[in-house]
């Protein structure tokens, strides 16, 4: 997946990173198409300002952050010399962790919360200084405790928009695509299919299926495939646990599907992918 023209920061692909970090400058020229992407994510803007088209025109500059909900639509509309912070991570992967409730911001954008977050001026370095700690620590070679570190700098960095954004009920904006995605981001790792997730929104398979397809491009089985793998590869990555012990865990009761699936997403098999992410470091 590339989202050069679409994302805030320019050239960033990630297509198989349950979390990632990149810095750089935003991409200059207006984005000729809407553009939704499995990860949510996280803009820190340090330089420059930016107009984005998300369900409405917003401008960013430095000190703001922005928050994309997995599977919003958003477009560049303009940027004079951006330079950008970007979080990218799979919300399925964290859900259900301690991370969880510090995921509220980027819910109460899907119900129609601003979608910019300015940041105190006291707290912008600390929050670049934690991103830069996070960059570090996902680009380091695997070994001990990195998960553990990237998660704790992880929630650092929510906690500090966390704290910064302001919440006045208005009436709601959701749309029956962002109640379906959060949906399937608290529950894809559940064995449910889009029958589960249409009768948790009293609403038919039909007419679900198709406000998905239509708002991000994708349908409700793959936004729940998608989460599915995001959390595989997280638990490749820093577990030790037996392919078919996380097939089970991500909703998977035949391991064969499950690599079979796997296969046709990362075009390895889940023990190949493990073997060539998690090579012990050299002594």
């Amino acid at each position: 997946m590339t989202v050069a023209h679409s994302h805030p920061v320019h050239g960033w692909d990630t297509p198989s990173s349950t979390l990632v970090v990149a810095c750089g400058h935003a991409q200059q020229a207006p984005s000729p198409h809407a553009a939704s992407h499995p990860q949510a994510v996280l803009a820190l803007y340090t330089g420059g300002k930016a107009v984005i088209d998300q369900r409405t025109r917003l401008t960013v500059s430095a000190g703001d952050v922005m928050l994309i909900p997995a599977g919003e639509k958003h477009r560049t509309v303009a940027a004079e010399r951006a330079e950008v912070w970007g979080l990218g991570f799979h919300p399925s992967a964290f859900t259900h962790t301690e991370v969880g409730p510090l995921l509220a911001p980027f819910e109460r954008v899907r119900q129609g919360a601003s979608a910019v977050v300015p940041i105190p001026s006291g707290r912008q370095e600390h929050l670049v200084r934690l991103l830069s700690e996070l960059h570090a620590e996902t680009r380091a070679p695997h070994r001990a405790l990195g998960e553990q570190v990237t998660r704790s700098l992880f929630s650092l960095v929510l906690a500090e928009v966390a704290r910064s954004s302001t919440w006045t009920p208005v009436e709601s904006r959701a749309s029956l695509a962002g109640d379906a995605l959060t949906f399937i981001e608290r529950h894809c790792l559940e064995p449910i299919s889009l029958r589960e997730v249409a009768a948790a929104l009293g609403r038919s398979p039909a007419h679900v299926t198709t406000a998905v397809k239509q708002a991000t491009g994708r349908s409700v089985v793959e936004w729940i495939i998608s989460g599915r793998m995001a959390e595989a590869r997280r638990r490749l990555r820093s577990t030790d646990e037996r392919v078919d012990i996380i097939a089970e865990r991500v909703g998977y009761a035949d391991p064969t599907h499950f690599i079979r699936l796997f296969r046709r997403a990362e075009g390895l098999t889940p023990a190949a992918w493990r073997k060539q992410h998690c090579a012990p470091p050299a002594h």
